[in-house]
């Protein structure tokens, strides 16, 4: 597990590709679900249980790391909350945590079950996730920082807020992170 990470990009994201390039090009062996094709067709209750499938049957170990983006840490916020804790690192860059909309642009989303995540952690059954760190732009507003401060701070989880930024945290700050968080 030392040198593999197993990844879930943004929605309609490649291994390969963004962040998926930058852990490879640190010779990292990159696995995980593409957000695209075939996957991205299945229901996402079914994306879920494939996600929770995948962690469970190879990653499931303390030395195991995770690196989710966007609404690929949605995905897995979703398979954590059916699972028990998971054992290995885990580190969620501007994690989507609920629907967001946008009056500039007139852009709004609404996530599969949304209200899924929120009823979990009110209901203090969301398990804890001891080693995980997310990252979130000030500028973000898929992923409002103020929800997701709120988010982790009733999780317990280390959440950063970066300054200037937006949905893309940025090479700058990014590369920096995964050379200290790897």
């Amino acid at each position: 597990m030392k040198n593999t990470v197993y990844y879930l990009p943004g929605y309609g994201g490649l291994l390969a590709t963004g962040l998926g390039a930058g852990l490879l090009a640190r010779g990292i062996d990159v696995t995980g679900r593409q957000t695209v094709d075939e996957f991205k067709a299945l229901p996402f209750q079914e994306q879920v249980d494939l996600v929770a499938q995948d962690l469970q049957a190879h990653f499931w170990q303390a030395d195991a790391r995770v690196v989710a983006n966007s609404f690929g840490a949605y995905l897995f916020l979703h398979a954590q909350g059916q699972l028990p804790p998971f054992p290995g690192r885990v580190l969620l860059l501007s994690p989507i945590v609920g629907e967001f909309s946008n009056e500039d642009s007139q852009m709004n989303f609404i996530p599969p079950r949304v209200e899924r995540l929120q009823a979990l952690v009110q209901a203090g059954q969301y398990p804890t996730l001891a080693r995980c760190e997310v990252h979130v732009g000030e500028q973000d507003w898929q992923s409002n920082p103020v929800h997701v401060a709120a988010f982790g701070k009733q999780l317990g989880l280390a959440v950063t807020i970066v300054p200037q930024a937006g949905h893309m945290l940025g090479k700058s700050y990014v590369s920096p992170l995964l050379d200290r968080w790897l």
